[in-house]
């Protein structure tokens, strides 16, 4: 069996990292991804997918990335189920693995960076 997934997208706001009880950093941000086809208006729709990243990979990527640039992540699928107003709802999340930044809209780089876990 296998949980991979890579996905492209521009930050939808800077990322910030917090520091957990038990000394662990963890960022959570979102990533904006258009579909690669049109819908019945002729338009873009536009997935929003929330991502995870702890410790050296979310230190790096809240030091280095803003809104709106595009950064590629690569990670696992994390599905949980919540209560929210009396109804059980089922959220997934990507724990990211690995990030890699593309392009920074301040600044133009000829070099990508990237993170691991």
């Amino acid at each position: 069996m296998l949980n991979q997934t890579v996905i492209v997208g521009r930050l939808v706001s800077k990322p910030e990292t917090k520091e957990l009880e038990e000394g662990k950093k963890v960022a959570n941000l979102t990533l904006a991804v258009p579909r690669s086809y049109k819908n019945e208006n002729g338009e873009y729709d536009t997935d929003f997918i929330d991502c995870t990243l702890w410790n050296g990979v979310a230190e790096s990527t809240a030091e280095y990335c803003n809104k709106g640039d595009l950064i590629g992540v690569k990670g696992r699928l994390e599905s949980k189920e919540r209560e929210i107003e009396g109804k059980k709802i089922k959220v997934t999340n990507l724990i990211a693995e690995k990030v890699t930044f593309l392009t920074s809209k301040q600044k133009e780089t000829e070099n990508s960076n990237e993170m691991e876990v």
